[in-house]
């Protein structure tokens, strides 16, 4: 489990690093960011990990996306948290796209699923490279303690974490999303993406379907925390966050779902309250 160190800085008295490494689950190589916080070096030389928290991107973006526009690392700083960014979807010669280029679909888009249909079933392994091989590489690498490790993500990526917290809640303590969507299979951008990556049985989509899911008997570790704009232009038609909190008011699931006048579905959105997430994970990951 070894990483190439493609390039790192220091921000706040932390190290942002840029690591790079050849994917099992892919089957390409893979890239992404994490930022250590100074109190990183020192719990690492006591043998004391630090908690952290993975973040999901969404759609077309790479690990790049809020590794620049996240303003996390202040926060992460002060708190004393790791972040972890990866990419959205495998990349490189020989990786299938979207016939016709598609933003929402193939390279970019890869929604955290391990695809079954051919040809994208050859390299699309997000869901097992988020849930096992990256949380192996970090452990291996970095001073995390993968008992305090929390899942957040945006739109696609909200999508992601929201599956993934609540499929594995013992891996993921604590589960937040941005503009998450949170029924692929009623949706376009979700029909779409399921149905080209795992078929057209839809009883199979449930998997990574987070209303589903809680339908299904699937619960979080604990609390969820959802932060919409209301001037977000996919709201209506893909996002759908009155899905999620009806699911979760049923199922008896505490979820703070926050709508936020004004916003919209852009990193000017996700940045400002980037660190009522991280504090909301730092409380939740503390013991």
């Amino acid at each position: 489990m070894t990483v190439e160190t493609l390039g790192t800085s220091k921000a706040h008295g932390g190290t942002l690093g840029v690591y790079s490494h050849s994917s099992t689950a892919t089957g390409t190589g893979m890239t992404f960011s994490v930022f250590l916080p100074p109190a990183a070096a020192a719990q690492a030389a006591s043998g004391k990990p630090l908690a952290t928290v993975i973040y999901l991107s969404g759609l077309t973006c790479t690990h790049a996306n809020v590794t620049d526009k996240g303003e996390y690392r202040r926060v992460c700083a002060e708190l004393g948290l790791i972040f972890v960014a990866p990419d959205t979807s495998p990349r490189g010669d020989g990786v299938a796209d979207d016939p016709a280029g598609a933003y929402d679909f193939g390279l970019g888009a890869g929604f955290y699923v391990d695809a079954t249909q051919a040809p994208f079933a050859a390299h699309y392994k997000m869901w097992s490279y988020i849930a096992d091989e990256l949380p192996a590489l970090l452990a291996a690498n970095f001073p995390v303690d993968p008992a305090r490790t929390g899942i957040m993500g945006h739109s696609m990526g909200g999508h992601g974490a929201l599956t993934l917290g609540l499929t594995y809640p013992e891996k993921f303590r604590s589960l937040s999303a941005f503009a998450p969507i949170v029924a692929p299979g009623q949706v376009p951008w979700g029909e779409k993406a399921l149905g080209g990556y795992l078929g057209a049985d839809r009883s199979l989509w449930r998997a990574h379907d987070a209303v589903a899911l809680i339908e299904d008997g699937k619960r979080p570790a604990g609390d969820i925390l959802v932060d919409q704009g209301e001037a977000d232009g996919f709201l209506a038609e893909q996002l759908r966050p009155e899905l999620l909190a009806a699911a979760c008011a049923t199922a008896g699931i505490p979820l703070t779902l926050r709508m936020q006048p004004g916003y919209d579905h852009s990193y000017n959105f996700i940045s400002t309250f980037m660190e009522d997430h991280l504090r909301w994970h730092a409380a939740r990951l503390s013991s």
